[in-house]
């Protein structure tokens, strides 16, 4: 259901539930256990990505529709939102730096899953969108929250109150993806970002990403965190050995 795979500090976690990655309680649970993987391997870049035409079609249908029949529909619908809240928090603020590469569509808890990566690449043929209003629902695993931090409330109310699904181009325009390439360029997109981050300090980054997280949360002080990280990275000697080569590559 999750495909694991990781070399050279990347980890890769490769969707895998015909035919659109639907989720639900068991996929929730090998995801779950996909990011224990990697997270015990200290992996600097971790890339979710699908091996189907769909990246991620967002909840079993199936399975909600049950929740309007049950006399504790409510209750065990708010458990299962409750536990992709779980999930996308984690991979928000997992210890990597994560990547979705989106080839395929990528619609209401998969894009949701997408928002909560770090960053973002689809392809021109990818189809990127919140349509949940069409069903009589919201899109309530963090959509709301997480697309208009990252594009503002305009593009948010674009995208969720009209319903509007975009191509990977219209993405990368409107800033919810960083890339846009062509499908057949996907692999190698993915290659050139994963292998330029790997190469990075992984502290570094780790504290980059927690500063920046800082930015939408009015309860930490990323100026603080900046002025705190030097003394975590200048007594380490990885960060040592980077600024002597350097300057000795600067010097040569």
């Amino acid at each position: 259901m999750i495909g694991y795979s990781a070399a050279n500090g990347v980890a890769t976690l490769t969707l895998s539930r015909p035919p659109v990655n639907a989720i639900d309680a068991a996929f929730v649970a090998a995801f779950r256990e996909a990011l224990d993987r990697a997270e015990a391997e200290a992996v600097t870049v971790l890339v979710i990505r699908s091996d189907q035409k769909c990246f991620c079609a967002g909840a079993d249908l199936a399975q909600i529709a049950r929740y309007f029949d049950a006399p504790d529909g409510v209750e065990a619908m708010r458990a299962y939102v409750k536990s992709l809240h779980a999930i996308f928090d984690r991979l928000e603020a997992f210890p990597a730096i994560t990547l979705a590469a989106i080839d395929g569509p990528a619609l209401g808890g998969g894009l949701e899953m997408a928002l909560a990566c770090d960053l973002r690449l689809a392809t021109t043929r990818a189809r990127l969108g919140l349509p949940e209003a069409r069903v009589g629902m919201i899109p309530g695993a963090g959509g709301t929250q997480r697309l208009t931090r990252i594009c503002g409330p305009g593009v948010s109310a674009r995208i969720i109150l009209g319903c509007e699904i975009v191509d990977g181009a219209e993405a990368a325009r409107l800033g919810i993806v960083q890339w846009s390439c062509a499908p057949e360029a996907l692999d190698g997109e993915i290659a050139t970002i994963t292998g330029r981050i790997a190469g990075l300090s992984r502290q570094a980054l780790l504290l980059s990403k927690d500063c920046i997280a800082a930015y939408s949360d009015p309860t930490r002080d990323g100026f603080a965190r900046e002025l705190d990280a030097p003394g975590i990275l200048i007594p380490t000697e990885e960060a040592r050995s980077r600024v002597r080569g350097f300057f000795q590559r600067k010097a040569g």
